[in-house]
């Protein structure tokens, strides 16, 4: 099997490196310094070892990629509970072996129905901090609904057997990592928000769980136990809803009954696109990321990066200036397409594409306020956490799920250990209190009852020959469209293994003319971007992206070192 790894490998990279002669082949060498984790009858990839230990775990007992990431999902409500939740929201995008269709899983949270614009603005029409901590900053949860809906769709094992890893490790504890440990520490003033919070992740005393020690969360066991026996149901109707609509009643919070059994999943067509020949399919509205990953592979499509090679200063100028255009549109024309226009078909043609990348001089950066917004009307025809899986029979899954800041909004709902999101703060609240102001439209992300609110999150697959080659998202917040950018052209155009592709350095730009390095950038390629008129920062790294890729038989799964604890398991 790894003699076939490194085949494949030296294949992918033919072009790049010359053969050596047959008299020099007398010692072994790898032509990568990172090597991903190699299976054959599957893979599993999360930033948490135990959850993806347990998604292993349900592929060897007959489940498969569906039942995997389900139980995923779920397990990382009690090992991640930073990120890992049933009180949050994400997307799922599934392919399906049998039919060969793709289909995405939109469980993005919704706004309560109670919910009202002067609620999160302060007397200046400045988002106000209650959209961000406290009771108010929730929106109503889709996780469970989301894992429930995919589950009855494409799932194999029995429902109540793909939740019950995750109660058994509520139940007995998770022994804390060095890292999960420091967490808890980090996250003190957040977690403060509420009693159930304090009392189940600091001892009685107020003090921390040190590393080695074992947390249980027996009242998150209860609340799973509900949804293995009922469902969605056994969340969003039933004990676990009234213990909800009870807590936000008494501390005056916006979520109810109502808003709970009315909450619904949806299944989703996912984006379609092309890059240098090869498909991406990714997540549509409510995620911003998907159509803006399009946008800015398309503008590349302009530019032979393969040319200026890998980690260049000139292949990451190109990238930034790309970037930046894409983020100037996306804040311009993406909203919740369940209730609002939107462009996307013009948004990510290849033709406002090639009008866009004019824009880009391939020797200097462009100030962003001489860019402004495009016109993709013209064109049109008439965050969290990732992990992503594959089984044997083809099947493939890629899941991005969240609680917005890490631990949400600090609530956690007393008797049932459920810590909510945060996700009200993703709503453009400034800019809709501004259009009230000046009495001029709604911008497309203002909030209303029962809508989603924009995300970045965007499980994306790169497809050969109608099937997934490339199984990539991260979590990261603002920088999760820049990362998922980058491991495609890493793997594309550079022609990096799936492993080397995720331990390249990132950049970030957005729409503002900084751009962002990871710590410990090349120092001459720092010199080179500056003298292109690039500002560069740098504080932390970016995104933690859990990728397969999908080749030769073999199932290739890369970790990405930037979070402590993640790991890629071979069934």
């Amino acid at each position: 099997m790894i003699a076939r790894l490194w085949l494949m490998i030296a294949a992918m990279l033919a072009g790049n490196m010359q053969p050596l002669a047959a008299q020099q082949r007398q010692l072994l060498e790898y032509p990568s310094i990172h090597s991903p984790v190699v299976g054959e009858q599957g893979m599993v990839v999360s930033q948490n070892a135990l959850a993806s230990q347990a998604g292993a775990e349900i592929i060897r007992r007959g489940g498969n990629a569906i039942d995997a990431a389900v139980a995923m999902g779920f397990v990382l409500a009690v090992t991640l509970p930073r990120a890992g939740n049933i009180g949050g929201d994400g997307f799922m995008l599934v392919h399906d072996a049998a039919t060969g269709q793709d289909v995405i899983f939109d469980f993005r949270s919704v706004a309560p129905r109670t919910a009202t614009l002067s609620m999160f603005v302060d007397n200046q029409g400045r988002e106000a901090a209650v959209a961000t901590r406290g009771y108010l900053a929730p929106a109503v949860p889709g996780t469970v609904a989301g894992l429930y809906m995919a589950h009855q769709r494409y799932g194999r094992l029995p429902w109540a057997e793909v939740v019950a890893p995750a109660i058994a490790l509520a139940r007995d504890g998770v022994r804390l990592t060095p890292d999960e440990a420091f967490v808890f520490g980090w996250g003190r003033e957040r977690l403060s928000t509420s009693t159930a919070a304090r009392a189940t992740f600091y001892k009685p005393d107020g003090s921390l769980y040190r590393a080695g020690e074992v947390v249980r969360q027996p009242d998150l066991a209860w609340t799973l136990r509900q949804i293995a026996r009922r469902g969605a149901d056994g969340f969003y109707r039933g004990p676990v809803a009234q213990r909800i609509a009870a807590d936000m009643a008494a501390n005056g919070g916006l979520i109810t009954l109502e808003d709970l059994a009315s909450y619904r999943a949806v299944e989703r067509r996912p984006l379609r696109g092309t890059y240098r020949g090869m498909e991406v399919v990714t997540a549509p509205p409510a995620s911003a990321g998907g159509a803006t990953l399009l946008n800015m592979l398309n503008i590349l499509e302009h530019f032979d990066l393969a040319q200026s090679g890998a980690g260049s200063a000139q292949s990451l100028h190109i990238m930034a200036e790309a970037m930046k255009l894409g983020y100037l549109d996306r804040y311009r024309f993406l909203g919740d397409t369940d209730f609002v226009s939107t462009p996307l078909a013009g948004f990510i043609s290849k033709s406002y594409a090639a009008e866009r990348a004019q824009l880009i001089n391939p020797a200097m950066a462009t100030p962003v306020a001489t860019m402004g917004t495009g016109d993709p009307l013209a064109h049109e025809s008439p965050s969290t956490t990732h992990y992503s899986v594959a089984d044997a029979q083809g099947n493939v899954v890629s899941t991005t799920y969240t609680l917005g800041a890490d631990f949400g909004s600090g609530v956690m709902i007393a008797g049932t250990g459920i810590l909510l999101n945060n996700q009200m703060n993703n709503f453009d609240h400034s800019g809709a209190a501004a259009a009230l102001r000046d009495g001029l439209p709604m911008p497309p992300n203002a909030m209303a009852p029962g809508k989603r609110m924009l995300s970045t999150m965007m499980p994306t697959f790169v497809m050969k020959d109608g099937r997934p080659w490339l199984v990539t998202g991260t979590p990261g917040g603002s920088t999760i469209i820049d990362t998922v950018l980058q491991i495609i052209v890493n793997v594309v155009d550079f022609r990096l293994n799936v492993d080397e592709a995720t331990h390249q350095p990132r950049i970030f730009q957005e729409a503002r003319d900084v751009l962002r390095v990871e710590p410990n950038f090349n120092p001459d390629t720092v010199r080179l971007l500056t003298a292109m008129g690039h500002r560069i920062t740098s504080d932390q790294t970016m995104g933690s992206a859990q990728s397969i890729m999908i080749a030769d038989g073999l199932y290739l799964g890369a970790a990405d070192p930037r979070r402590p604890g993640a790991l890629a398991v071979a069934p």
